[in-house]
């Protein structure tokens, strides 16, 4: 299961059901994938298919809606 959070500029941002405790949203789009750790401050974890420019727009997405994210981690996943 991988309930999406939100949409924005072509990417996705979901989670996947049963994954690690610590808080962390993946994102996907035509060109590849990436996955951001949100605590303890935003950053890369791992990207496929990803070149740098594109990396940096994502990061700069999920630390814009970073209290979105944790919020619907929260709901989806229970407070850790």
């Amino acid at each position: 299961m991988s309930p999406s959070i939100f949409r924005e500029k072509g990417y996705r941002f979901y989670f996947l059901s049963n994954e690690e405790k610590r808080t962390h949203v993946h994102v996907t789009c035509e060109d590849g994938e990436a996955k951001f750790w949100l605590e303890p401050i935003v950053s890369l974890a791992v990207s496929h298919g990803l070149k740098v420019r594109r990396l940096a727009e994502i990061q700069r997405i999920v630390e814009a809606h970073s209290d979105e994210i944790i919020e619907a981690w929260q709901n989806h996943f229970g407070k850790r």
